[in-house]
């Protein structure tokens, strides 16, 4: 399962309404830290397939979502669970970090 991009209209559908927790990877394509952390996201969205959902926002593409959730600074990896977020990363963090916030949810 490849990492699905979400846009402002389709937030909703597909994070806040999902069955599963969902990460989601707001990021912009300028943004350096975010590039590095792209390959990081993908390992994840193959090795926790059918128990998360992962899926990227693109921040400068989608403002109206990024207000909402008040992303400064990106990468931010944001885990929702019920609509709800439940974690926040704020940058580049390793895998191991983040496969630590998300094993407390899956």
């Amino acid at each position: 399962m490849s990492v699905a991009n979400v846009t402002d209209s389709t937030f909703e559908q597909e994070v806040l309404k999902a069955d599963i927790p969902v990460l989601v990877d707001f990021w912009a394509p300028w943004c350096g830290p975010c590039k590095n952390v792209a390959p990081v996201v993908e390992e994840l969205s193959k090795e926790y397939e059918g128990r998360l959902k992962v899926v990227k926002l693109n921040t400068d593409e989608n403002p109206k979502t990024s207000k909402l959730y008040k992303i400064r600074g990106i990468p931010s990896l944001f885990l929702f669970k019920a609509g709800q977020v439940i974690e926040e990363v704020v940058g580049a963090v390793p895998k191991v970090a983040l496969a630590d916030k998300i094993n407390k949810h899956v």
